[in-house]
């Protein structure tokens, strides 16, 4: 029977030392078509392991739902991984980070404010025994011990940043994840990860189990901390942060290859096994991608680059060669492949990029001609009838765990001014279906004046991603009461949740209701208002695309019904991916949901994607 084991001094592959040398990959945030060619590049470039964080809320979106089809069928993943003749790392969690919604935390999990966050409190374990219930199953039929790629699974995920229970109920909870683990059948080793911290990693772990840390510099100052910890057996950083994520409203991040090089090279020489974060980061497509808090909410943006040796389109980068040229050092690399590098160099197309694979097309596509204002929209994309409110609710109260809700109420003359407690996260303020104002967490604006007269008051309040690190994760979200004017406390509320990520067909039914079509002679040119808009091209079938939407505010994009995710003028992203896959040769559909306005109509496919200002 083949084995894995955590020898004294080294990982032991069937009783040979094995150096791990591994790249994080996340299913998730790739195109499935495009996951054989990314796993491929892998191997390329000398990696002979491909790890994976599981997100729990991406599997389960409802309490009785369990999804392993399609985008998350993580056993046709992992299997494509041993097809390649790689080996595998999964991190199930349950709480991951991963700048990922929640931290893969689902936020049904959260409605009962009982439930316990990432400690020992019943109903966390039990609803943790039923999703490992759903997911081990699939992973322990893929562990090396029955022939598949899987050598370790991990308990956790730096715990020792997290919270301040005493350190016999914080050991507690993570015995209690190893026996859920283990019941499911997972016999190879697991392991801990925190960061290269005594503190953290003291908190962390069990003595029982492997510990790893995280870090992405001073490599050798790094390994001698672990080793405290650690005092035998290999050595392993479990995540090498060669890049960074990127958040709206700051600069792109770049970690430059030289360095990142060098302290691989280091690690490699010191004996040390490694994952690279990220080999691939890939985009945070739909409305997965996460947030932070750490006293300024600031939520992270669709692309997932993550200055990574393959960029986001699946092209591999002058750090993708500088780390291959590290690894070749320390390990055999395959040989006779810098001619097959230099083709794969064309993009990250579904059947693998390089000859043959099409160039980005450049297209302009105006949107004028079909458009529904916002206010008109909005009760097509409502997923039941408002429901009546005696006090503000939260969108959790609504059952609405990411995304998009709706708020009305009516307002008087002298009520002149509307303040929140909190809104989580942003709202757009109509009165009268006109918008008046926005609410916004990043920014910390909490009011906004009403005019002086009765009407309708609407807030579209805007999910921007529930905090996956610290001590807000959990939260609920939407407007955090009380709502007061500058005479009141408003009570009286109407509330409902908008279906957009998986119900193309809501908004296809939006944009055939009667609507405000813009003169077609204008070829989207004039400034626009807030509201739905649709188009369709022509283009150069499987080849990716890259849209670019300069003029425009802040909304989501679809293509042929699939959701890319959030756009922002704010930056510093100003391009989304469109994978190669989801585009035909005739016929295609584009779809706005534009949420303030903007300068012109139309949209426009580039050749190449552009992540925006760096500090450099």
């Amino acid at each position: 029977m083949p084995t894995f084991e955590i020898g004294p001094e080294d990982f032991l592959l069937d009783g040979e030392r094995m150096q791990v040398v591994s790249g994080a990959l996340h299913y998730f945030r790739v195109h499935p078509d495009q996951w054989a060619d990314r796993i491929r590049k892998a191997r390329l470039m000398g990696l002979n392991t491909i790890e994976t964080y599981v997100p729990w809320n991406f599997h389960a979106p409802e309490p009785d739902t369990f999804d392993l089809t399609g985008r998350r069928d993580l056993g046709r993943f992992l299997d494509l991984v041993a097809a390649e003749g790689l080996h595998a790392i999964v991190r199930p969690g349950p709480y991951i980070c991963a700048e990922w919604d929640g931290g893969g935390l689902p936020g049904w999990l959260f409605a009962d404010p009982a439930v316990g966050v990432r400690r020992h409190e019943p109903r966390f374990l039990a609803a943790i025994g039923t999703y490992f219930a759903n997911l081990l199953p699939l992973v322990a039929e893929r562990q090396v011990t029955r022939g598949g790629p899987v050598l370790m699974v991990q308990v956790e995920n730096e715990y020792g940043a997290y919270g301040d229970d005493p350190l016999p109920e914080r050991q507690k909870y993570l015995r209690a994840l190893v026996d859920l683990t283990r019941e499911q059948g997972i016999d190879v080793p697991l392991f801990t990860c925190d960061q290269a911290d005594d503190e953290m990693l003291a908190r962390g772990g069990l003595p029982e189990l492997h510990k790893t840390a995280t870090f992405g510099s001073r490599s050798k100052e790094r390994l001698e901390i672990l080793r405290r910890h650690q005092p035998k057996g290999p050595l392993m950083c479990m995540e090498f942060w060669n890049g960074w994520f990127d958040s709206w409203g700051l600069e792109h991040h770049l970690a430059p290859a030289e360095a990142n090089a060098a302290d691989l090279d280091d690690l490699l020489a010191a004996g040390g096994s490694v994952n690279l974060y990220m080999f691939h980061g890939g985009t945070n497509f739909g409305l997965t991608s996460g947030a932070n808090d750490k006293g300024i909410y600031r939520p992270i943006t669709t692309s997932y680059d993550y200055d990574a040796p393959l960029a986001e389109d699946g092209t591999p980068t002058a750090k993708y060669h500088a780390m291959r040229e590290v690894i070749a050092r320390h390990l055999p690399v395959p040989e006779g492949v810098s001619a097959g590098l230099a083709g794969l160099e064309g993009g990250g197309a579904g059947d693998g990029g390089g000859a043959g694979v099409p160039a980005a097309p450049v297209r302009d596509v105006d949107l004028s001609a079909h458009v529904v204002p916002l206010a008109h929209a909005l009760p097509s994309l409502l997923r039941e009838d408002l429901r009546a409110f005696t006090s503000t609710p939260t969108t959790d109260d609504l059952r609405q765990w990411s995304g998009f809700s709706v708020y009305r109420t009516r307002i008087r003359p002298d009520d002149a001014v509307l303040t929140v407690a909190e809104v989580r996260d942003r709202a757009v303020v109509l009165f009268d279906d006109e918008q008046i104002g926005v609410l916004d967490r990043g920014s910390h604006t909490f009011a906004v004046p009403l005019p002086a007269a009765a009407g309708d008051l609407t807030l579209l309040v805007e999910d921007q991603g529930r905090v996956n690190y610290g001590r807000r994760i959990g939260e609920p979200k939407g407007l955090i009461g009380p709502v007061r004017t500058a005479v009141r406390t408003i009570d009286e509320w109407e509330a409902g949740a908008l279906l957009v990520e998986d119900a193309p067909e809501l908004l296809r039914a939006a944009l055939d209701a009667p609507g405000r079509a813009l003169p077609v002679a204008d070829r989207g040119l004039r400034p626009v208002g807030a509201g739905l808009y649709r188009a369709t091209f022509d283009s150069v079938g499987g080849a990716d695309h890259f849209l670019r939407l300069d003029g425009w505010t802040k909304g989501l994009a679809w293509v042929n019904g699939e959701l890319l995710g959030r756009y922002w003028s704010l930056g510093p992203t100003h391009t989304l991916y469109v994978p190669g896959p989801l585009v035909r040769e005739a016929g295609n559909e584009l779809v706005l949901l534009e949420l303030h306005g903007a300068a012109t109509a139309r949209a426009r496919f580039v050749t190449a994607l552009d992540l925006g200002i760096t500090e450099q």
